[in-house]
C-alpha cells in the first residue's frame, strides 16, 4: 500500500548535486568574466605592489640564496589571496542579501550551500589567476627561481593559510549591510595586513604594533608563507595552530551571523 501511495505522489526530479554545483560555479565565473571591474583591482594591485617594491628592493640578500624579491612575492601573494576572500566573497554576500538574491535562492531547489560553494570556488580561481600573474612577474623580472615542489608548497601555504580570512569575509558578508560591508572590511582587514608585515617589514613597525600583530591571523598567515623560505619568526606548527584557532573562531562568527540573518528574514 505504501508503494502505491508513493507512486501516486512521485518526488519531483532534481538534478544531481554535482551537476548543480558545476552549473553554479560556471555561472559565478561567467559573472566575473562579464563584470571585470568587480575583480580587476584584486588581480592588479598585488602585481603592482610587487613591481613597485619587489623590483626596487628585491635584489637585497636576506639569507643564503634568498633575496628580498622572494619575500615580497610571498607577502604580496598572501595579500592577493586573502583580500579576494575578504572583499570579493564577503562584500559579494552582503550585496546578494541586499538585492534579495538569497530570498530567490530560497525559493528554488538549489541548496544554499551550493551557491556559497560556487562563490568560494570563484574566489579561489581569481586568487590563482592573481598568483599566476604575480609569479610570472617575479620569475621574469625579480630573479625568483624555485623548483616545482617549492612552487607547490608555496601555493599550498598561500591557499590553506588564507582559510581563516574566508571566515572573516563571510562574517562581514552575513553580518553587515550592503553599505557597511565595504567600510567594515577595509576597517578590519587593511590595518591587520599592515600590522602583520605584509606591506612593511614587521621589524620596522613600532613595538606596540609588533606586540598586537602576534595575535592577528594575518600575522601567522604571513609567517606560514615566509616559512617556505626559512625566514619565519615562528615554527610551522605554531603558525598552523594559530590559524586553526582563528579559523574556528571566525567561521563560528560567520555561522552565527548567517543564522541570525536567516531568522530575521524567514522565521
Amino acid at each position: 500500500m505504501s508503494t502505491a501511495v508513493a507512486d501516486q505522489h512521485p518526488r519531483p526530479d532534481v538534478a544531481p548535486l554535482g551537476r548543480m554545483a558545476a552549473a553554479q560555479v560556471r555561472a559565478t565565473l561567467l559573472f566575473y568574466w562579464r563584470n571585470p571591474a568587480f575583480f580587476v583591482f584584486s588581480l592588479v594591485l598585488p602585481v603592482f605592489f610587487y613591481a613597485f617594491f619587489g623590483l626596487a628592493f628585491g635584489r637585497q640578500r636576506v639569507a643564503g640564496n634568498v633575496t628580498a624579491s622572494y619575500l615580497i612575492m610571498a607577502q604580496m601573494g598572501a595579500y592577493a589571496v586573502s583580500s579576494i576572500l575578504v572583499f570579493n566573497i564577503g562584500i559579494g554576500q552582503a550585496n546578494r542579501r541586499a538585492t534579495g538574491q538569497d530570498r530567490l535562492l530560497r525559493a528554488t531547489p538549489l541548496p544554499s550551500w551550493i551557491a556559497l560553494f560556487a562563490d568560494i570556488v570563484g574566489g579561489l580561481v581569481l586568487s590563482l589567476l592573481s598568483l599566476l600573474a604575480l609569479f610570472v612577474l617575479a620569475v621574469a623580472a625579480g630573479g625568483v627561481r624555485l623548483d616545482p615542489l617549492e612552487w607547490g608548497s608555496l601555493l599550498l601555504r598561500l591557499v590553506l593559510g588564507s582559510l581563516p580570512l574566508l571566515g572573516l569575509g563571510l562574517a562581514i558578508g552575513y553580518g553587515a549591510s550592503q553599505n557597511a560591508a565595504p567600510a567594515l572590511a577595509n576597517l578590519i582587514y587593511l590595518p591587520m595586513s599592515f600590522a602583520s608585515g605584509m606591506f612593511i617589514p614587521i621589524q620596522n613597525l613600532p613595538n606596540f604594533v609588533r606586540t598586537i600583530a602576534h595575535y592577528l591571523p594575518t600575522y601567522h598567515y604571513a609567517q606560514l608563507v615566509l616559512g617556505q623560505f626559512g625566514v619565519s619568526e615562528e615554527e610551522l606548527w605554531r603558525s598552523v595552530l594559530w590559524l586553526a584557532g582563528w579559523g574556528i573562531v571566525l567561521f563560528a562568527i560567520a555561522i552565527r551571523m548567517y543564522r541570525l540573518d536567516q531568522i530575521r528574514k524567514f522565521a
